[in-house]
């Protein structure tokens, strides 16, 4: 039998590695994207929601602010309605954000200034700004659809003392503040725990924890408390949930930019 070339071999191994890497490749992004559509669900399904909020602003030097939020949730056919309306202290008391997110379209974010009585419409451009002062950017105050990214498996790692995937998502919307984002989610019940948030210059800025999770009516977990923490200027904000209520009729007319006028 006569032997193969050692040159003819050696081609045959590299193609054979870049092949598999290829496939290890398709593959990371297939279950990547699996897992963080399994997440996505686990969102999904309330109908409509209330429920209070309670955000601890914490600076650099340690000192604090506290605001005081209603926060009014609607499902609908192509996506989402939120609208958040602050109760305390005084000087923000009844300003309102209104934010539509759709699955397959650009979002809609309205913001009511009672102080001027005026509506600001958010601009694509400044979604990635700070949200009342908070860590939190107007684009991550509103849960995002799993459309809004593309997805790759990083690997598994233990978070919240259980065993979590770790998925890479970058974001398809050109002006996201965020080059990419790494999203820890448990492989019980694909909760999303962790996301780390890097910058334009792919350097990490903010860090989200989610924590207190809790099962509403049997079927909807909710994290009682979720904190972002910003590397970058040593900030940060801590939401507090509470009183949870689900399918209390809210409709269409209740997420209009009338509604945000009248909100109180």
């Amino acid at each position: 039998m006569r032997r193969m070339p050692l040159l003819l071999a050696v081609l045959i191994a590299s193609l054979f590695c870049v092949f598999s890497t290829i496939v290890t490749a398709e593959d990371a992004v297939t279950r990547g994207a699996s897992i963080a559509q399994k997440a996505d669900e686990q969102l999904r399904g309330y109908g409509d929601s209330q429920v209070g909020l309670t955000m601890e602003l914490t600076g650099p030097s340690g000192q604090t602010a506290t605001r005081a939020l209603r926060v009014q949730s609607l499902e609908t056919d192509g996506g989402e309605y939120t609208l958040m309306i602050f109760d305390t202290p005084r000087d923000v008391a009844g300003t309102s954000l209104l934010s539509h997110n759709y699955r397959s379209r650009e979002d809609q974010q309205w913001l009511y200034l009672p102080a001027i009585r005026r509506v600001k419409q958010i601009g694509a451009r400044d979604k990635s700004g700070p949200f009342m002062g908070s860590e939190f950017a107007y684009e991550d105050i509103v849960t995002p659809f799993f459309e809004k990214f593309s997805y790759r498996l990083e690997g598994e790692e233990a978070c919240a003392g259980k065993p979590c995937w770790i998925v890479e998502r970058t974001p398809k919307d050109p002006y996201s503040g965020y080059t990419r984002q790494r999203v820890w989610i448990d492989q019980e019940r694909y909760l999303i725990h962790r996301i780390e948030y890097f910058d334009r210059r792919d350097s990490l800025l903010k860090t989200y924890t989610a924590s207190h999770f809790t099962r509403h009516e049997a079927a909807h977990w909710r994290p009682g408390q979720m904190q972002m923490v910003n590397h970058q200027n040593q900030r940060q904000t801590l939401l507090i949930w509470s009183d949870f209520r689900f399918s209390t009729g809210l409709n269409d007319r209740d997420f209009s930019q009338n509604a945000l006028m009248r909100a109180r």
